[in-house]
């Protein structure tokens, strides 16, 4: 069995977990502080990624990237020199942006948000900084090891540890004010990541090949080409997620201005924009824990191949990634589409949101290839072009969004349609650079019968929802219509060729194989 398949696997159902807890999570903020509440939260959870993004300063692939290059050539203390040297990098840039993001709060909140109640949640999220600046380089090393089992079950305590408080610390807190109900939502992710960082420090000591802590500042002043190496990959890498954070970071400066001048009041907005990016969003963006676990094992293989100059490698990994992002997207897409408003319900008590998901989701398509692309193009030393194109579809993005959501007419619609405009730009953009990079086949057949399953099952679903006993509890009959839909589905795609017998038997062997290593 290979490592890639391997530990795809292990993190797509550690994936799969982790998105059932975190929908619980969002299900719980969603009937604990409302609408308005998941609006402060989400206003103020992009400038903790941006923050988290300058302070990792994209090591996380560069260090998966170098290791795994490392270990093909058993050197060891290249291993231990490019950990400490991003241990040193990622805590000295802690240090440095945490208390920034506290001082910044009041002038972010009042001025750019031009919501005050955000004030609280931006302060009660700072702490988050350092801990993910820490865990991230560990989560790095483990991967460029292929050993993705760390990663995953650290993923998985912090959805836990979060579930089990937020509840509990947003119905204390909310007496208060839904702002600090929102703050407190915001300390539950906090306590959860510090507990997922103390699983992976226990981990590494315990399966770690060296001593960290020995001549350490000895590594760090002896660094400085192991620091160029990695920033050559890391530099370019965080230029991608930087352009996307800065991007997410205005995004709800924009849309709360661009709101004002149609005529919607701050609350209002808040309210819009928590439906949009809190009850929506979640959903659509379910499938994406297939396309992070590919990404996240495509770079240290591809780097791997890319080494090697194995060039066949490279393009079958590319073409089992795609094939099984569009395969599981498409299912999500049919799902989601035809469930939209029951799903909606409930979930979260509204079908506010509702009319974002039909309006976003045949576009997400393009969202679940995005992933698989980039990963590709970071392992084959092509993160800059990928910036690029990150940059280009920010952009776009951001000026459709300011132009449409400005309109009356449009209004939070607008916001949705930037959205997707960007997705769509992005990820074509990722498409037209790979080509040129490596020899890679269109299968096009392939794509007509992919599109024509997911035509015919969304109708299928259509069609079974409206003969539903409408007497059936809400929950049943969501499980009856996504069950069947999904069945379709999925024989449609054995009939046509898209999922093929030897890749069931191969995934059926990695299963058996981690079940039975798991038992004993």
């Amino acid at each position: 069995m290979s490592k890639f398949l391997k530990g795809t696997f292990i993190l797509l159902m550690a994936g799969l977990v982790t998105r059932v807890l975190g929908f619980i999570n969002r299900i719980v903020i969603a009937r604990f502080i409302g609408e308005e509440g998941v609006g402060l939260y989400m206003m103020a959870f992009p400038t903790m990624m941006l923050v988290v993004t300058i302070t990792q300063l994209g090591l996380p692939v560069a260090i998966s990237k170098n290791v795994a290059e490392a270990e093909a050539r058993g050197d060891f203390p290249k291993i231990k020199k490019i950990l400490v040297v991003s241990l040193a990098t990622t805590i000295s840039l802690s240090i440095i942006f945490t208390p920034a993001l506290i001082f910044l709060a009041p002038y972010l909140s009042e001025t750019l948000f031009t919501d005050p109640r955000t004030q609280l949640p931006l302060l009660a999220i700072a702490p988050i900084v350092p801990i993910v600046a820490v865990s991230s380089v560990l989560r790095g090393y483990f991967q460029g090891r292929q050993n993705m089992r760390p990663s995953a079950i650290s993923q998985v305590i912090e959805q836990l540890v979060r579930i089990t408080l937020i509840a509990v610390l947003t119905k204390t807190f909310m007496p208060y004010g839904i702002e600090y109900a929102a703050a407190a939502a915001m300390v539950a992710s906090v306590i959860g990541e510090l507990i997922s960082l103390l699983y992976l420090m226990t981990t590494f000591k315990l399966k770690k090949k060296f001593r960290l802590r020995k001549n350490f500042f000895q590594y760090v002043h002896s660094g400085k080409s192991t620091f160029n190496e990695l920033m050559s990959i890391a530099l370019p890498t965080t230029g991608s997620r930087l352009i996307g954070s800065i991007s997410w970071f205005f995004e709800p400066i924009v849309v709360a201005h661009s709101l004002a001048i149609a005529g919607v009041a701050a609350v209002a907005a808040t309210k819009q924009y928590g439906a949009l990016t809190g009850f929506a969003m979640p959903l659509l963006l379910l499938p994406s824990f297939i396309t992070y676990s590919l990404s996240t094992s495509l770079v240290p293989a591809i780097s791997e191949a890319n080494s090697k100059k194995n060039v066949k490698v490279i393009e079958h990994l590319l073409q089992q990634s795609l094939r099984f992002s569009l395969l599981t997207g498409g299912l999500a897409v049919v799902v989601l589409y035809v469930l939209a408003e029951p799903l909606m319900t409930l979930m979260y008590g509204t079908s506010n949101g509702s009319q974002f998901i039909t309006l976003m989701a045949p576009f997400f398509l393009f969202y679940y290839f995005q992933g698989p692309l980039q990963a590709a193009l970071q392992a084959l030393d092509l993160a800059r072009a990928a910036m690029i194109n990150s940059l280009i579809g920010n952009l776009a993005k951001t000026a459709v969004i300011f132009l449409l959501a400005s309109q009356p007419a449009f209004g939070i619609n607008g916001v949705a349609l930037g959205m997707v405009m960007g997705i769509v730009l992005i990820t074509l953009l990722h498409f037209a650079t790979m080509l040129k990079a490596v020899s890679f086949t269109f299968y096009v057949l392939d794509y007509v019968k992919m599109f024509s399953v997911i035509a015919i099952s969304g109708l299928i679903g259509f069609i079974l929802w409206d003969r539903l006993n409408e007497g059936l509890a809400l929950a049943v009959r969501i499980l009856i219509n996504a069950g069947a839909i999904s069945i379709i589905y999925i024989l449609l795609a054995i009939v046509l060729g898209l999922i093929r017998k030897q890749e069931l038997r191969r995934i059926r062997t990695v299963i058996l194989s981690l079940f039975k290593k798991f038992v004993t």
